[in-house]
């Protein structure tokens, strides 16, 4: 993109007309090609050939596809991934299913979804009851194939709790739609609970945030039967530190540095409430009507990250237990809160070394 911009408007305006041919052809990928999209294809060929071709060079000239597992990737970049060549197929699996359970192809595939059912492999969607639920009802996933493992390692009690009758639970909630496609939600025990028992799972809204801001690393959404959600952020403070720097003079340890900081988190954040450039991925009830800063990372190091860089939530939960109790209250809904003020003032007296990156941030 910034190679686009760089040869000036005409290149930007080419790019973004082949861009959005290339989405409408595609539609949610499944639907590539079909119907009135058939217009389209010379179209973006056409594009292909002067532009895309052209960028996948920049890659190597040879790449056909990435796969992509262990977080959920964007719906809007795959959408952008696989209109200039380069689609990014999704998939879905745990170790105990060695470990393929789904996967998208290039001749099944939809957006969003983690692919069909891997051959000679069962998946069921199941209530608390472990009764079936059909497609487009959301449930447990529930595996059985010569895949599964016959059991964790001299650990009876987990063996039980995860295989019964022979099917794997595999405590991850999802859904198959009416074309087969399994939609994997995140883990049972990460979902976030309204006062009226309503569940949602957080993984998406967090992957997103982190995913459309540079300004923000990780993001942890908190509601335990409450009647709004919450969020525990932290900042990417190399990116902060440097926007206050190249745009307005200022340091983290300042009063108006620290403000316009905050004021920017709060904008990056704003984008998927209603109004904001993203809105409408998401209920408005699940997204984060007070925000807490932190000015620590979820790392390996303090216990907050596991071995495969997922967050522990019931350990940042417990340890940040004051903290979240204060978002629900009045006080905290303003951003710019001492609580926020000091941590953004703590950012600019730690060592840049010890800034995180972005990285997957779902439950284990």
């Amino acid at each position: 993109e910034s190679g686009v911009r760089e040869k000036g408007g005409a290149a930007r305006l080419l790019f973004r007309a082949g861009l959005a041919a290339g989405i409408a052809y595609n539609g949610d990928g499944w639907s590539r090609g079909r119907g009135w999209r058939r217009v389209l294809r010379p179209v973006c060929r056409l594009f292909d050939a002067v532009l895309f071709r052209k960028i996948r060079e920049g890659f190597g000239g040879k790449l056909q596809y990435f796969i992509g597992g262990g977080a959920l990737l964007d719906v809007e970049l795959q959408k952008f991934f696989c209109a200039i060549g380069m689609p990014m197929y999704q998939g879905y699996g745990l170790t105990e299913a060695a470990p393929v359970i789904s996967a998208n192809t290039p001749l099944r595939h939809k957006f969003g979804s983690s692919g069909m059912p891997a051959p000679d492999l069962r998946l069921r969607i199941c209530d608390q009851a472990g009764r079936d639920l059909p497609p487009g009802s959301q449930g447990e996933i529930v595996v059985s194939g010569e895949n599964v493992m016959a059991g964790y390692w001299n650990n009876t009690e987990a063996t039980a709790a995860a295989l019964r009758d022979g099917w794997l639970h595999t405590g991850d909630i999802g859904y198959v739609d009416n074309d087969g496609f399994l939609f994997v939600l995140g883990r049972e025990k990460s979902l976030l609970i309204g006062h009226d028992g309503e569940k949602y799972s957080p993984e998406g809204i967090e992957e997103s945030i982190v995913g459309h801001s540079p300004y923000i690393d990780q993001v942890m959404l908190y509601n335990n039967q409450s009647p709004a959600t919450v969020a525990l952020l932290v900042p990417n403070r190399d990116a902060v530190l440097d926007w206050l720097s190249r745009h307005h003079g200022l340091r983290p340890s300042e009063p108006a540095g620290a403000e316009a900081a905050l004021l920017l988190l709060g904008r990056e954040v704003a984008k998927f409430q209603p109004g904001g450039e993203c809105a409408g991925q998401f209920p408005a009830r699940w997204l984060p009507s007070a925000i807490g800063v932190l000015d620590e990372p979820f790392t390996e190091q303090n216990r907050f990250l596991n071995s495969t860089l997922k967050m522990v939530r019931w350990k940042i939960a417990a340890a940040y237990a004051e903290r979240l109790a204060f978002l629900f209250t009045p006080g905290a809904k303003d951003i710019l809160n001492d609580r926020n003020r000091k941590a953004i003032a703590a950012l600019g007296e730690i060592p840049r070394a010890r800034s995180s990156s972005h990285s997957s941030t779902q439950d284990q």
